[in-house]
């Protein structure tokens, strides 16, 4: 399945939300805005690197976690 570009960045922000949820530091993390601009400036390819999936947890998987 294919994604675009903006679908990629919301599913990886929303994970970002959920991973600093409870966690969240204003010293060293950064926020959601300034999250998705990093995300925003990364390729497709690199987007889909920073997902951290390979062929034991698929692309598809974690758009059904986070996307």
């Amino acid at each position: 399945m294919n994604y675009t570009k903006a679908q990629l960045i919301d599913a990886l922000v929303a994970e970002y939300d959920y991973l600093c949820h409870d966690d969240f530091n204003p010293d060293t993390d950064l926020t959601l805005d300034e999250y998705r601009d990093e995300m925003e400036e990364l390729t497709i390819e690199q987007l889909i690197e920073e997902t951290g999936t390979d062929d034991e947890f698929t692309l598809e998987e974690y758009m059904d976690l986070h996307g």
